[in-house]
């Protein structure tokens, strides 16, 4: 079992089917559910390895685990973090009306009423950090189910993964110690920073901690932010060539 490569630290687990992830819902609900992964597979099969199928699914797994521990409506949890990435506006030239457009009419094919479909939409138009530093106009339990979840997908090992994965999309340094990180940047400014990735850590990663909205994205995020830390720590000790 595993790739042929010693180590201690091996994991090739098949994915166990879907149907094993579906709530207690009405027939139809889990049928749009199934429809939705089925949709959001195929439209990010060539996405950036950060947001990707697997990035969604990671995602869509913690917002359900924190749902079951909150008083939130499951269906809009999971429509909301199966279809928050379906078009990240960072793909899409910016345009942050594109994700909201897409979403919408997908859930429309599958005959979903008004106010659910409303819902997400939202989710997906406010869930983004972007900076951090603007009030959100839309607050809601699930979104913050979802923002939760999403935020702790960019922390820890995964976040580390991820960050440099993206980093490396762009072909943006990994490390300039001549370019400080910029902290408080306004929304567009967050968006059109292109510094290296390390300085990302300090321009969203270690920020997310303290932003998330329930208790139990609190407490999985204390020992994701602690990893960062400490692999901050080594990989200054590397690159300054220390033992």
């Amino acid at each position: 079992m595993g790739f042929g490569i010693k180590s201690n630290v091996i994991r090739n687990k098949i994915e166990p089917p879907l149907v094993f992830y579906i709530w207690n819902m009405k027939a139809e609900q889990q049928a749009i559910i199934r429809n939705t992964i089925d949709f959001v597979k195929e439209t990010l099969a060539d996405a950036e390895g950060g947001h990707d199928w697997w990035h969604i699914r990671r995602v869509w797994k913690v917002a359900r685990h924190i749902a079951e521990r909150e008083e939130v409506d499951p269906f809009v949890v999971e429509l909301g973090a199966l279809l928050h990435d379906i078009a990240d506006a960072k793909f899409h030239d910016g345009d942050e009306s594109v994700g909201p457009k897409v979403a919408r009419a997908f859930l429309e094919t599958q005959g979903v009423e008004e106010e659910i479909t409303g819902h997400v939409e939202n989710i997906i138009k406010y869930i983004s950090f972007k900076g951090g530093n603007h009030s959100a106009a839309f607050h809601s339990k699930e979104l913050a189910v979802v923002q939760d979840a999403d935020r702790l997908d960019a922390l820890g090992a995964i976040g580390i993964a991820r960050t440099f994965n993206y980093g490396g999309f762009r072909n943006r340094a990994l490390y300039d110690p001549n370019i400080p990180p910029k902290l408080n940047m306004t929304k567009e400014e967050y968006k059109k920073n292109a510094a290296p990735t390390i300085n990302h850590f300090y321009e969203k990663l270690l920020l997310l901690k303290d932003r998330m909205n329930t208790d139990t994205g609190r407490k999985m995020a204390e020992r994701r932010h602690r990893f960062m830390e400490q692999y901050l720590e080594e990989f200054y000790r590397e690159w300054e060539g220390e033992n």
